[in-house]
């Protein structure tokens, strides 16, 4: 999912107004080098991980989506 310049940076104001005073999750099944192809502007993208990952925490699970790999599967029936 394409994320447009405009959302993207409404996005990083959110992020960096709640930076010092309150949590944020994301869950994604992309890692942070693929995030360019939501947040097309290279600048904005590494501004957003950069926001996230400073002080934070990241669990990587090392499993596949559920989700992903139902939709995936279901795709593979059809075809």
């Amino acid at each position: 999912m394409e994320l447009d310049r405009r959302g993207a940076e409404l996005l990083f104001q959110v992020l960096t107004e709640r930076e010092e005073n309150a949590s944020v999750a994301i869950a994604s099944n992309e890692s942070f080098s693929g995030w360019t192809k939501t947040f097309t502007d290279p600048r904005l993208c590494a501004a957003i991980v950069d926001r996230l990952t400073f002080g934070g925490n990241i669990i990587q699970t090392g499993t596949e989506s559920y989700r992903l790999a139902h939709t995936r599967a279901q795709l593979a029936a059809a075809a």
